[in-house]
């Protein structure tokens, strides 16, 4: 008999979880001692390498495959307190690996809490520019390989039902402030009430009046007990956006703020005095001798980096160009940016929108074709070359008129620059070139166009007038040397120029004919009686003050002394403007207000504020009339002054009361639109918190009785549309049993028709009474060419005897 290997009760044993039970307890062996290593750490300690801090296994894994060995400052002394928990500001120089310093504590923190996807979002990242948040999740995704977090790219540009469907799984977002802002408004299931860290990199320029608002609503959205982490070159220190994050004791990490100079040391940096219309033309000299280089030029406007690449491009300088801004599509810019990674010559133009965090590889020249902002600006855009303690160099083109304003700037932000030349050999111009492109193609005439009232406008904004003054600027010269046949017309400057009128005195503005007439000698010249011209009736058309369109208006205007004006009078004294514009619209004070009119009918139009005054001088001064503005406000007419307030609609506001905004609910009742309930009362029902309890209770539940009731009529509509298609399905299956049994028919033949439909006696038999549903096809005639003839077999069809006769009688006759 065999020997049976099975178990004697005839079961299977189930498998050990010996080994599964071992891995488990080695892992919580190692988080725990993680644990303990890190609030054993020493924060004034300086560590030089990664493996020296307290870090788990996948991170260390994820940063030696990346080739992440030795710590920088800004790493060394941020990352023990942000393991700590701890808020950290974190400001050092461009390129000095600030990324890092805070992409592995979110990891280390995120791995010793255990999350999972079950706990929902863990961390977020907020980024300025799209750019910098794509470099930013790809470094995430280098060093975090080996850990099973699932991250995520939220950023404009791209589909966002895609990530509204991704968003509830994620554990780590990158993102910018904008999307971030519509997810949390309009995704439904993206919830946020488990956040344990929040990084702004680059937060001064997310800090600023920019984005304001944007972060103050999605800080609205998260948590308050939380981790904050801020980092940036030049960092913000203001007490009102550290409070408005609500950061807790910071630490502020500032491992340059003792140094010399607040960028690179191994930064060349240097600045040239041009005027502004020779921008462009050193500019193209220093590209065509700089052809085996790697250059960023900056402008400040995306319409001037459009139409600079384009006619640079036209003229072919013999290096590859590139243009990046804001406005381009997002699979755009990040095409632009990887082909200009990966260039070894190339030239990029380029707003603002690369200035800040983007690693670019390499980088020779960073050129500032037009002025920064501000100090802060100038050291984002000198950062992109330089990096990680390689040399680089950067060239700032100054107007006279900002080279004193800026210089200053940058010495208090100890920026210290130096004066070059030019050599005047090597200096080409362009201008001709440009004028002959943009006189043979509109459209490049058109980018010229925008990007001349583009640059104005951007000056025109800035704040810092010391530096950015557009009376200095010579903007006709300007204009030519971008090819224009002349400076494009600019609204604003004209409405600037109009209120300096306005305001200039009226001597300036209308000369004294005295002052005019007045020879050398100082005596005046006797007035010379001006002939008398012949005036046509064009003349007197385009002098005439209301045309007939505006008659029905004009006839209800009202004249000084009360009375309605007369429209024929608006002709007749055309060159008489004493009253020109001297009609407003008028307060209706009823009879008493227009009790100091002039009583007479007939009265001159030549009654002067002269004869009134004398009228006061003599003692006969009018007693004050009260008007009624409204039910509660009344105007104590006294003067001659509160008498002009009577027709001036926009001066009387100011005497009435604050007007009240009224809505209606849903039965038609009007009320005000905040309405404050009765302290007293409020304090009689009980606790505030009692009653904020209550509160929340009665939401909760009207919103359960809302779910159910949103439930039951999504299942009703549910039933309806199974119950429809069943008995569509039900149609469908009985149309096709009947076209089953028509197919089974025998063929239509019309012999056998008359041979069924007629018996030998000669009796008619009844037909069934076919079915309206059932439509039979009758065959198609077949042409006589095409018919085959039967052969009859003998005898048939032949008359043999009179009954057959007889019968083939009755049915042709029937």
């Amino acid at each position: 008999m065999a020997h049976s290997n099975g178990p004697r009760n005839g079961k299977h044993a189930k498998p050990s979880n010996r080994a599964g039970n071992l891995k488990r307890k080695r892992v919580q062996e190692d988080l725990s001692s993680l644990v303990k290593r890190v609030e054993d750490i020493d924060l004034k300690g300086k560590f030089e390498s990664f493996s020296d801090l307290p870090l788990s296994e996948p991170t260390i894994s994820g940063l030696t495959s990346s080739h992440f060995k030795t710590l920088t400052d800004i790493q060394s002394r941020a990352i023990s307190h942000a393991l700590k928990g701890r808020d950290v500001l974190g400001a050092a120089k461009t390129g000095s690996g600030k990324t890092l310093a805070f992409l592995v504590p979110v990891l280390e923190n995120l791995y010793r809490k255990q999350w999972t996807e079950h706990d929902g979002l863990g961390a977020m990242v907020i980024s300025p520019t799209r750019e910098l948040a794509i470099q930013i999740f790809e470094v995430l995704r280098k060093i975090g390989r080996y850990h099973t977090f699932s991250a995520g790219l939220v950023i404009g540009g791209k589909s966002l039902r895609e990530e509204q469907e991704r968003l509830g799984r994620m554990n780590i977002l990158v993102c910018t402030p904008g999307r971030m802002l519509q997810h949390l408004d309009q995704t439904a299931f993206f919830e946020t009430h488990n956040l344990q860290m929040v990084v702004l990199d680059e937060a001064d320029r997310i800090m600023d009046m920019g984005f304001q608002k944007t972060v103050d609503a999605i800080v609205g959205h998260l948590p308050p007990q939380r981790q904050t982490l801020l980092f940036s070159a030049t960092q913000t220190k203001k007490v009102s956006d550290l409070a408005r994050l609500s950061l807790q004791d910071p630490e502020y990490v500032a491992v340059h703020e003792a140094a010399s100079s607040a960028t690179p040391s191994k930064l060349q940096q240097h600045y040239f005095v041009t005027p502004l219309a020779q921008k462009l033309d050193t500019l193209w000299s220093f590209i065509r001798s700089n052809l085996k280089s790697k250059t960023i030029v900056f402008l400040s406007s995306g319409k001037q980096v459009r139409f600079v690449y384009e006619s640079f491009r036209h003229m072919q300088p013999g290096i590859p160009l590139l243009h990046l801004h804001g406005r381009q599509k997002q699979g755009g810019r990040l095409d632009i940016t990887t082909r200009f990674s990966q260039a070894q010559h190339a030239v990029l133009f380029s707003t603002d929108v690369s200035a800040r965090g983007l690693d670019f590889p390499a980088v020779d020249w960073v050129i500032q074709l037009d002025c920064p902002e501000d100090a802060d600006t100038y050291i984002h855009r000198v950062g992109r070359t330089a990096r990680y303690e390689r040399d680089g160099r950067a060239v700032l083109f100054l107007d006279p008129s900002e080279e004193k304003g800026m210089l200053r700037r940058l010495e208090q932000k100890k920026v210290t620059v130096e004066r070059i030349n030019v050599k005047a050999n090597k200096q080409q111009s362009i201008k001709h070139q440009l004028q002959n492109m943009c006189f043979k193609d509109a459209e490049l005439k058109y980018l010229g166009q925008k990007a001349f009232i583009s640059y104005v406008k951007s000056i025109y904004v800035q704040k810092d007038k010391e530096i950015f003054n557009l009376k200095e600027l010579k903007l006709e010269d300007f204009a030519g040397s971008l090819g224009l046949p002349g400076a494009p017309r600019i609204k604003f400057i004209k409405g600037d120029d109009t209120k300096e009128r306005k305001n200039a005195a009226r001597a300036t503005a209308y000369p004294s004919s005295d002052d005019e007439n007045s020879d050398e000698d100082g005596e005046k010249e006797k007035k010379q009686p001006k002939e008398k011209e012949v005036r046509t009736k064009y003349d007197r058309m385009f002098e005439r003050r209301n045309q007939d369109v505006l008659a029905d208006h004009y006839s209800k205007l009202i004249n000084d002394d009360g009375t309605i004006a007369d429209p024929s009078k608006g002709t007749d004294d055309a060159d008489e403007d004493e009253d020109f514009l001297s009609v407003k619209r008028r307060f209706d004070a009823g009879d008493e207000a227009l009790d100091g009119a002039a009583s007479s009918e007939s009265g001159s139009d030549d009654a002067s504020e002269s004869d009134e005054d004398e009228e006061e001088d003599n003692g006969n001064k009018k007693d004050p009339k009260v008007v009624k503005i409204s039910d509660k406000d009344t105007l104590v007419v006294d003067s001659k002054r509160r008498e002009k307030l009577l027709k001036s609609k926009k001066k009387l506001l100011k005497f009435k009361g604050k007007g009240t905004k009224l809505v209606y609910d849903d039965e038609g009742n009007a009320h005000e639109l905040y309405e404050m309930e009765d302290e007293d009362a409020f304090k009689a029902r009980g606790d505030a918190k009692e009653q904020q309890t209550w509160f929340l209770a009665e939401e909760a539940q009207r919103t359960q009785v809302a779910d159910m009731e949103d439930k039951a009529v999504a299942k009703q509509k549910k039933r309806e549309k199974k119950e429809k298609r069943k008995a569509r399905e039900r149609e469908l299956l009985a149309e096709e049993e009947r076209e089953e049994a028509v197919a089974q028919l025998p063929p239509y033949d019309q012999d056998d028709d008359m041979a069924d439909g007629y018996s030998e006696s000669g009796g008619e038999e009844e037909e069934p009474r076919p079915s309206k549903r059932t439509k039979v096809q009758e065959p198609e005639p077949v042409p006589w060419y095409k018919q085959e003839k039967k052969k009859k077999p003998s005898g048939e069809g032949q008359i043999q005897t009179l009954e057959d006769l007889e019968s083939l009688a009755t049915g042709l006759l029937g």
